[in-house]
C-alpha cells in the first residue's frame, strides 16, 4: 500500500506542551479507528513550526479525509516513490 508524507503546518508546534500533543495524537487516532484499517499512521516528527507526519493509505484523497475531519492541516501531500537509507550506498549494480 502506498506511504505518504504529509506537512502540516502548525506555528509553534515545536512549543506544544505534552499534553496537546497527547490530545492531538489521540484526536487523529480516533478519527483513523472511525475510517478503518485501510489507513495508517506509522509516526511523526515535529519541528518548529510544521508537523511531518507519514501514513499508509490506498491513495492521498483518503489521508486529505482524513485531515478533514480531524480538522488537521494538510498543506502538503506527497506520495512517497522510494525508501532510501545508508544501505543504500551499499547497492552495486
Amino acid at each position: 500500500m502506498p506511504k505518504y508524507v504529509i506537512e502540516r503546518e502548525i506555528p509553534n508546534a515545536g512549543k506544544l506542551s505534552d499534553a496537546e500533543l497527547q490530545s492531538i495524537s489521540e484526536k487523529s487516532c480516533d478519527v483513523l479507528q472511525n475510517m478503518g484499517p485501510s489507513i495508517q499512521w506509522q509516526q511523526s516528527y515535529v519541528t518548529d513550526d510544521k508537523i511531518y507526519c507519514v501514513y499508509i493509505a490506498p491513495n492521498e484523497d483518503m489521508v486529505r479525509e482524513h485531515a478533514k475531519r480531524g480538522e488537521f492541516p494538510a498543506d502538503k501531500v506527497a506520495k512517497v516513490r522510494r525508501v532510501i537509507d545508508p544501505t543504500t550506498a551499499e547497492m552495486r549494480s
